[in-house]
């Protein structure tokens, strides 16, 4: 179910200076990384901390979700984090040859075969990352299905992607790990969390 509009969104979208609408501007040229469904913000957000060395962007096509997020940030003033409220179908020439990785966290899975194709992992949209990835392509997965995990696995080998990094208990292994907000809700719950990260 659709999260509800918060009652701030306008507001707080409106006044977000880190919203991207028409160009990238960061305040330093480091490597662009990307999370596709940004959600609340937790991960994006904590990335960017982490990493000063890197800029993110996160990408949430739900402006009701997207506002949840914004506000989140807006108390870091972080230089090197961004939000795009856009569905990732529409940012193929805003996003050409500036990507070093994509973040996949916690995506629809999507499970009637029908819709295979709206996976974010299938070759539809594997085809439009090429164009998004400026050099090398990474992408790193997380989610709590394991079908869409078995599938994600067999769509990137099958596209020419390298498995370098998998685990089918996160939190059991040594990965480095943030945390998102979905994640946590099930990793309370005892689901483990898959992570893949794959290259080509």
């Amino acid at each position: 179910m659709r999260m509800r509009n918060p009652k701030y969104k306008d507001e707080v979208i409106n006044n977000c200076q880190f919203l991207i609408n028409k160009e990238i501007n960061f305040a330093k040229e480091q490597p662009i990384c990307i999370e596709i469904g940004m959600g609340k913000g937790n991960f994006i957000l904590n990335m960017a901390l982490n990493n000063p060395d890197k800029n993110f962007i996160g990408i949430e096509k739900y402006s009701s979700v997207a506002a949840v997020a914004i506000k989140k940030i807006m108390n870091y003033n972080l230089p090197n984090l961004k939000v795009i409220i856009s569905d990732i179908l529409n940012l193929e020439e805003l996003l050409a040859n500036k990507v070093e990785v994509i973040y996949l966290n916690f995506s629809d899975p999507w499970p009637k075969k029908r819709h295979a194709k709206r996976r974010l992992t299938s070759p539809d949209f594997l085809q439009l990352y090429d164009k998004l990835f400026k050099d090398k392509c990474t992408i790193i997965q997380k989610t709590d299905n394991d079908n869409l995990f078995e599938y994600s696995l067999n769509s990137l080998q099958e596209y020419g992607y390298k498995i370098v990094e998998i685990s089918y208990d996160l939190h059991a292994s040594l990965i480095p790990n943030i945390e998102t907000e979905y994640e946590e809700k099930f990793s309370n719950l005892g689901i483990k969390i898959k992570y893949l990260k794959a290259i080509k």
